[in-house]
Parts: structure tokens; C-alpha cells; sequence
């Protein structure tokens, strides 16, 4: 069995005196270990580091084995993550919502966003925006998609200002007014991409929300609960999008 592919490393473990094991989020294989032969070197170890972009071929004598990879650096933004509190944060809270995915399955378009992130996670507002929008795909990709489209009362497409933590979908404010102190509210950068620059909170506002459901319906049936990361990631970038304040 062979195949190569280009992926984004969540995570390695040293394996032995001299080798690793590396945790790729592939484009077309989704996440995906292997061993790295040399994987501890200080050739290696700086390829191997979360965040990069790489090229992999993964060879296994079956399907089911663990397998060898061979890799080779595309774009090593790791480096650039390292002084930025909430970059290492975002980092690693990604590496954890990826593992919530099964091992294996191809998942493309989690690919593709997890990379718009990470394009993103230097500036911490655009990085705020993506961890959101990412964290609301993968509860697509789950199985437990949002619909914020229209309002689950009345119908109506437009206003939209807060979700049902029953449903999950979108209710407008008249609408949703009588029962609003239950239900959850829906920033407005999450139902267009054109709205005025977010609040701190907004952004806080889009975390209750995908938190909300990640909690109810993949973490708490795993025995499971947030990474500590993304608590410490959402304190950082809050702190780093405030206005500042002008004394005098």
C-alpha cells in the first residue's frame, strides 16, 4: 500500500531513540499516522512541528498497519507561530477538534478549512473569525450542522439574531423576543461575511454557540470536554482585539 499526499501536521511523539510518530491532517486521507524513520533528528524535528504544511508518502505492507512515512517541508509557518501566545493556543486547539474526526476518513473540506485558519491565526481577530467558522463546520462534518439559514418560528430570512439550543437553528429577533434570556445569540459576521468588523462580544458570542453545541453533541457523549487550549486561545485573542485605551 502507497500513496502520497499533502498535509498539515497536528502533532508527532517520539517513537524509540531516533523516530517518530506523525499526526497528519491530509488533504485526501484525512488524519492519518505513521512512523518517521529519523523522525527525532534535528534534521526532522523542525518539519515535524504543528502548524507545518508538508508533503507525505505513506507505505504500509496493509491497509490496517501503522505504516512509514517519508515527508518533506512545504511551507514551515510553525516558526512564525512560536512568540504568539494565542497562535500556539490556536494550534493546538485545532490539533484537538481534528482528532475528534475518525481516523482515516477523508474529510477535504475540513482540509481546506483547517488551512484558511491557520493562513489566518497570526492576527488575532481574522484568527478569532476562523476558529469559529471552523468549529461550525466540523459540526457539519459530524453530522450536527446548524441551520441558521431561517427562522425556525416564522420562517423569515432576514434579523436573524439568536439560536435554539434545542434545534439549532436560526430565530429572528421579534420571533425569538419573548424567550430570549433561553436561547443563544447568533453574531452577525455568522450570517454574513459583508458585516461590520465583530466585537469582543461577538466573538465571545460565536464561541457560546459553537461551544454549546461541541459540548452537547460530540463531547459530553465521549466523556469528553473542551481543550483547556481553546479557553486559554478565546482569553488571548479577546484581550488582543480590545480597543485600546487612550489615557490623557
Amino acid at each position: 500500500m502507497q500513496w502520497t499526499d499533502e498535509g498539515i501536521v497536528l502533532g508527532s511523539k517520539r517513537h524509540g531513540e531516533a523516530n517518530a510518530i506523525l499526526e497528519v491532517m491530509s488533504r485526501a486521507h484525512g488524519r492519518h499516522l505513521g512512523l518517521v524513520r529519523g523522525g527525532a533528528s534535528s534534521r526532522l524535528r523542525p518539519v515535524l512541528q504543528p502548524g507545518n504544511r508538508i508533503s507525505c508518502t505513506w507505505r504500509a505492507r496493509l491497509d490496517e498497519h501503522l505504516g512509514h512515512y517519508t515527508v518533506e517541508a512545504l511551507d514551515a509557518r510553525a516558526a512564525a507561530l512560536l512568540p504568539i501566545p494565542h497562535a500556539l493556543y490556536g494550534m493546538t486547539h485545532l490539533a484537538a477538534l481534528c482528532r475528534l474526526l475518525p481516523e482515516r476518513d477523508p474529510h477535504p473540506q475540513i482540509h481546506a478549512a483547517l488551512e484558511h485558519v491557520l493562513d489566518a491565526l497570526i492576527d488575532a481577530r481574522r484568527a478569532a473569525l476562523g476558529m469559529v467558522r471552523f468549529e461550525l463546520q466540523l459540526l457539519a462534518e459530524l453530522g450536527f450542522g446548524l441551520d441558521l439559514s431561517s427562522c425556525a418560528v416564522s420562517g423569515a430570512e432576514t434579523d436573524l439574531v439568536y439560536v435554539s439550543p434545542k434545534s439549532g437553528r436560526a430565530v429572528s429577533r421579534q420571533a425569538g423576543e419573548p424567550w430570549r434570556e433561553k436561547l443563544l445569540a447568533l453574531p452577525a459576521f455568522l450570517r454574513d461575511a459583508s458585516a461590520d468588523a465583530p466585537s469582543p462580544q461577538d466573538i465571545s458570542d460565536g464561541f457560546a454557540l459553537t461551544g454549546f453545541f461541541l459540548a452537547r453533541h460530540v463531547l459530553e457523549p465521549r466523556n469528553s470536554r473542551l481543550a483547556d487550549a481553546r479557553a486559554s486561545f478565546i482569553a488571548a485573542v479577546l484581550r488582543d482585539t480590545r480597543p485600546a485605551v487612550v489615557v490623557g
